[in-house]
């Protein structure tokens, strides 16, 4: 079947003072429709980037794609003009951002924000956009849409705004949304109301979701498959209940061990040791070779390739046993 998305080793960069630092580094995989896959990795590895340069958003003169292609059905989107792009986003692609708070314009109504797609996509009339948008409200579990679509982003709680930006990110029903650490700064019990309300969302809308985020309980509730990034590239990528039952690569076993444990008394919980690589001075092997507590010379030889067939994984020595 063909993918709706490719990534094919894409390879994006960022001017700094005295070179370009590599964020994202030969980035490849496919994302079917209607499928729930998600990205997971510390702050820095890549993921918002990858999340960015699929939606065009990147700061022109700064960011740089130095490789690679993005196909959505086929057509390679880091090739479309501005005007193709924005007729994309949001009708076909959708995305909700980070930080609720800081996504919407402060100044504009959430009315005023919810009909522009409408209008923008669709071509409604103000008038039915307007009857559209509280209908989108109260699909995301939203009451007194009257009320709320004539507030200001200042006057609703991080939960309401996330579930605003839910209704307008699925205003056209797109064909892939992209979910950006959604849960951030959220409460649990928001959180949870917040995860539920997606997987009713894509379920009911047959959309493929791109999750992506750092929190491996996320993943668990959310996905199908999983792909671990580091330093900006894949480590490793397998469905979700091989990842979390037999991670191979040190770094993904380090994550899942760092995790609290139901039922079980820890002192302390586990940390992986050192820090993330500054991407300007990454070494010409693999980069977490100076934090992994299995590393053998062998691992200085250079980086490994993603390699594998259902369960992928780039390491010199990934791991069998289950955790």
């Amino acid at each position: 079947m063909k993918p709706l998305l490719e990534f094919a080793h894409l390879s994006v960069s960022f001017a700094a003072e005295k070179q370009r630092v590599r964020a994202v580094s030969d980035l490849s995989f496919r994302l079917h429709a209607g499928d729930t896959v998600g990205i997971v990795g510390e702050s820095g590895c890549g993921k918002s980037v990858t999340a960015m340069t699929l939606m065009g958003l990147l700061a022109h003169g700064v960011a740089r794609v130095d490789s690679g292609a993005i196909l959505f059905e086929g057509v390679d989107i880091l090739h479309q003009s501005a005007r193709q792009m924005s007729d994309l986003r949001g009708r076909e692609i959708s995305m909700i951002f980070q930080e609720p708070m800081s996504a919407l314009n402060p100044v504009l109504t959430i009315g005023e924000q919810l009909c522009e797609p409408y209008i923008r996509h669709r071509a409604d009339t103000p008038k039915i956009a307007w009857e559209q948008a509280k209908k989108g409200l109260v699909e995301v579990g939203l009451s007194r849409v009257e009320s709320l679509m004539s507030s200001y982003p200042h006057q609703l709680s991080g939960g309401m705004l996330q579930r605003v930006m839910i209704a307008m990110a699925l205003s056209c029903a797109p064909k892939l949304l992209i979910a950006d650490e959604p849960t951030t700064a959220l409460d649990v019990t928001v959180q949870a109301q917040i995860l539920q309300l997606l997987r009713q969302q894509t379920t009911t809308h047959a959309m493929a979701l791109l999750m992506i985020t750092h929190d491996l309980g996320v993943i668990a509730q959310m996905t199908q498959k999983v792909i671990v990034m580091y330093a900006g590239r894949i480590v490793e990528m397998a469905s979700t209940a091989d990842i979390l039952a037999a991670p191979k690569h040190p770094y993904t076993r380090g994550l899942i061990a760092s995790r609290p444990t139901p039922g079980r008394r820890q002192k302390r919980l586990y940390s992986i040791p050192g820090q993330v690589p500054d991407l300007a001075e990454l070494p010409p092997y693999c980069a977490f070779y100076d934090r992994c507590e299995n590393a053998t010379i062998q691992c200085r030889q250079g980086v490994p390739s993603l390699t594998g067939n259902l369960h992928q994984v780039a390491c010199y020595n990934p791991a069998d046993e289950r955790v």
